[in-house]
């Protein structure tokens, strides 16, 4: 049976959980769970959690920061006021303030002098715009730009204009400590727009020596603009088109997409594109040829992992929608080629790199099977995944949330494995492993690259052995 190569995230809920629908989400495709913490409690993360720890051990976790952004505080009237286009209605800082039909108030306190004169401001991902026609210390007078409801706690995007906001709320770092005590795998910090958004997350994660990785989701100009030094702080990104579509025109979004994915590739750095991916799933049983081609087009772009977040989380039709995702993949991935000249820009260990370049230029001329490596940071297999090889990658990995973390690079099919002494030893045990699980025949040949045997750490030998 052929495997997708491409990882499947998908969003889940406390509300709905169970051991046997995570079950049946995995069978059809799912590698990793993803909570929201905007809209969860530790009571209900943590259920989350322990329902996926007992579908199975090599499913990756991933929970969301709320991170920095901007909101209108609560109103008293709960079904909010229609703004009429033409009208006028003032902002002011006071988060502690309801907000009315009147006067805005929003959770950031210095959002009036942080925001100029001819700013344009987007509430509620843009449903409703204000312009800043006038301004004065203690407020800002916005015109309505067109008609449409204002409600409480709605989103603010202000595009374009930097918002003086601390990387970490309160929410925030309590949910990052608890995702150190659980034993998680990825966090995923939103709105990130400096590498000083990233280093408050990591300073928290060294203290307590948690070995986390950072996503960073890419969601404003700002984020596109300091993306270098982004990744360089980042196990790899999120590219979060929801509000990224906000705070940028939409027309712009797919050459982002396609700039962001292909300079991730480069920095070998992981790339998730979230998002309305099949969307009209929620409610239907079929996407739309739209979304089809979109998931086609991501990965065709090269990303290592798409990700469903209402469909699986809320939707009327989640399985489905994996299994539509599933299908896409195994169907697009088969046009995917080798690139026939692998490049080694930006990487840490030149001798894996070579060794991994090698071993896939390698498939394109001789009959492998497979590609199997040991690894103890999983650094060789995110090389050898990014030069996109035919056949399937497996990781024989000494931790295991080095396995975890491989649920979510391309091609990468990872196993809990002991170390051993001897390079033949661990060539028949990886053999051994992988014929019981039926991903190996005898007479198959496949392509080893390793070197964690007695004092060597690291990828230092490769060679092709025909299984016996």
């Amino acid at each position: 049976m052929i495997e997708k190569k491409t990882k499947i995230i998908c969003t889940i809920s406390d509300i709905r959980c169970d051991v046997d629908f995570l079950t049946e989400l995995y069978r059809k495709g799912m590698n990793v769970v993803r909570i929201n913490s905007a809209h969860a409690t530790i009571e209900g993360a943590q259920k989350i959690v322990d329902n996926v720890r007992a579908v199975s051990d090599k499913i990756a976790i991933l929970v969301d920061t709320k991170g920095p952004e901007v909101r209108l505080t609560p109103m008293e009237n709960a079904v909010g006021f229609i703004a009429k286009a033409g009208d006028t209605v003032k902002i002011r800082n006071g988060e502690d303030n309801f907000s009315d039909s009147n006067t805005l108030y929003t959770n950031c306190a210095t959002f009036v002098q942080d925001v100029p004169v001819g700013a344009h401001i987007l509430i509620d991902d843009g449903s409703v715009e204000l312009n800043v026609i006038e301004k004065d210390e203690e407020s800002l007078t916005c015109r309505i730009m067109n008609s449409g409801t204002i409600k409480g706690r709605k989103s603010i995007n202000v595009p374009n204009v930097y918002i003086s906001l601390p990387a970490l709320t309160d929410k925030d770092r309590m949910f990052v400590q608890w995702a150190i005590d659980a034993d998680l795998d990825f966090i995923a910090h939103s709105f990130v727009r400096t590498k000083k958004d990233l280093i408050d997350i990591q300073e928290i994660l060294d203290k307590q020596h948690s070995h986390l990785k950072i996503i960073s989701k890419i969601e404003n100009q700002q984020g596109i603009d300091n993306l270098d030094e982004i990744l360089t702080h980042s196990y790899g990104v999120m590219i979060a088109r929801g509000d990224l579509g906000v705070e940028i025109p939409a027309e712009r979004i797919p050459l982002i997409q396609k700039k962001l994915i292909q300079r991730c590739r480069e920095r070998k750095k992981p790339v998730i594109v979230a998002t309305q991916m099949l969307h009209t799933m929620i409610e239907n049983p079929r996407p739309t040829r739209a979304e089809v081609s979109d998931v086609a087009n991501a990965i065709l772009q090269s990303t290592d992992a798409i990700m469903l977040s209402g469909e699986t989380a809320s939707g009327k039709y989640p399985v489905e929608a994996v299994k539509t995702m599933c299908r896409i993949a195994l169907e697009t991935e088969e046009s995917i080629l080798t690139p026939p000249d692998l490049t080694l820009d930006n990487v840490t260990k030149p001798i894996a790199a070579v060794l991994a370049r090698s071993l896939v230029a390698a498939t394109l001329k001789l009959p492998v099977k497979a590609i199997i490596f040991d690894t103890w940071t999983g650094r060789t297999g995110r090389y050898l995944a990014e030069f996109r090889p035919k056949v399937p990658i497996y990781g024989m990995c000494y931790r295991d949330f080095i396995m975890r973390e491989m649920s979510l690079i391309y091609d990468i099919y990872s196993y809990p494995f002991s170390i051993t002494s001897t390079k033949e030893e661990f060539v028949t045990n990886a053999i051994k492993i992988l014929k019981e699980d039926g991903k190996l025949n005898e007479g198959d040949l496949v392509g080893f690259i390793g070197g964690s045997f007695s004092n060597e750490v690291g990828a230092t030998y490769m060679e092709f052995i025909y299984v016996s």
